[in-house]
Order: structure tokens, then C-alpha cells, then sequence
């Protein structure tokens, strides 16, 4: 479904992705994991086109779309929740959440029903401002937000980053429903190993700008976690 190629990206004099390569396959949960500065996000900036490329490839399905800027991605289908989360907090939840309608390719200009079905404190507090909701609650409505633009596949960086372990473990519903029921294709970062574990299908390991293990969850063993992921 996405696939990177041979991806190269500099800031100023700094190689910061080498030769990046990583498929993600259709349908399932791909993690993305290494420690801090590594070149995650900066490998999803420049997926979702928010970065510009020194060299290589981004597909999307048969598509090319590595020139494209990123509001055509998101036209394309790549579903994007940055982190951090960046909702816009002077506008209420039902405003942040149509902005992503405009990319839809159904031409639908009103909200799906299936994202409240998904998040139904998102309808509960629809007039609310998005800056008045909680760290959860924002990050809820940020993933909404990218459904809402119809994807083919979404990206998510640190979801669960400074949310309550009651939240995390919806959202871990959440995207295992996602994939498992509508076929969603997802990529994920994401530095707590649990909740990896359990809603990945697949794990790719990134260190100083590079993919350099990848496979089935299960293969993900101790001495991996060892080399490249414990502080």
C-alpha cells in the first residue's frame, strides 16, 4: 500500500534518513520504533510530504507521490495525526474535525457517522472548543480529524504521548478496529513497547536515519529490544 524507496533527507549538513527503505502492507499496523532522534517523525514528515527529499521515492499504492505537496497526499489518501496532536484550540470540535472534509475523493461535505461512533465524547462535546479538552480527548479528536478525510492509510506519531492509560487502551481498540474490521492500512510510531506489541502486526526499527530490522511482530525478541530500543 506505502511504500518508501531508497529515501534520503538532509538539514543543513546533517544526513539525517540514509537510504531509507520500508513497505507497509495493506491492511495491517506497521510500527515504526527506535529511540529519540533516530529520524521517525522526520521519515513521516516527509511521507506525508510536510518535508522535502533529497533523493528516493514515495509510493502510494501505484502512485508516485513524491513531488506532490501535502495537501494532495492527504487528497491522495495518507491520513495524517502529527504529535503533539495540533488541533486548533479556538475552534470547536465539530470545526476541527470538517477541515479534513475537503480531501474527501467521495465529495462528501459532512461528517461520517462512523467517527462518533468511534468517538462518541467527540458528539458529546461537538460546540466545545478543541483547547478545552483534555490531553485524551484532543487526541481523539486529532485522529478523528484524520479519518475524517476518507485515508487509505493513516499515520500516526506517539498517539499514546502524554495520555491517560484509560485513553491509551481505547485507542488501542480503536485502531485495531480500524484494521481489523475496515481493513485500514496504518503506520505507526510509537515508543511504548506494550502497546506496540499489541496492536502491531509488523515492526520496522529505525537507528541514526535508518531502517535496520523489520518483520512480523512475533519476531520482535529481547535481544532486538535490547540493541536498539532501551535507554
Amino acid at each position: 500500500m506505502l511504500s518508501i524507496e531508497s529515501l534520503h533527507q538532509y538539514h543543513g549538513q546533517s544526513h539525517t534518513l540514509r537510504d531509507v527503505s520500508l513497505d507497509v502492507p495493506p491492511g495491517r499496523c506497521t510500527v515504526l520504533m527506535g529511540r529519540n532522534g533516530v529520524g521517525k517523525t522526520t521519515l513521516l514528515q516527509c511521507v506525508t510530504g510536510l518535508l522535502p527529499i533529497r533523493g528516493g521515492t514515495v509510493r502510494l499504492g501505484d502512485r508516485d507521490i513524491t513531488r506532490l505537496p501535502a495537501e494532495r497526499r492527504a487528497a491522495a489518501g495518507i491520513g495524517y495525526v502529527p504529535q503533539g496532536r495540533q488541533i486548533f484550540p479556538r475552534l470547536t470540535v465539530a470545526e476541527n474535525l470538517s477541515i479534513g472534509l475537503p480531501a474527501r475523493r467521495d465529495g462528501r461535505r459532512s461528517l461520517p457517522p462512523e467517527i462518533h461512533e468511534l468517538f462518541p465524547v467527540l458528539a458529546d462535546m461537538k460546540d466545545r472548543r478543541g483547547g478545552d479538552l483534555s490531553g485524551g480527548q484532543q487526541q481523539q479528536l486529532a485522529i478523528g480529524r484524520a479519518l475524517a478525510t476518507q485515508p487509505d492509510v493513516l499515520i500516526l506519531d506517539e498517539p499514546t504521548e502524554g495520555i491517560q492509560p484509560n485513553v491509551v487502551a481505547e485507542i488501542g481498540d480503536i485502531i485495531g478496529r480500524l484494521v481489523e474490521q475496515i481493513g485500514l492500512t496504518v503506520l505507526l510510531v510509537e515508543q511504548k513497547l506494550p502497546f506496540a506489541r499489541r496492536v502491531g502486526d509488523r515492526f520496522a526499527v529505525m537507528d541514526r536515519g535508518q531502517v535496520l530490522e523489520r518483520g512480523e511482530m512475533a519476531a520482535l525478541d529481547e535481544d532486538l529490544v535490547r540493541r536498539y530500543l532501551t535507554v
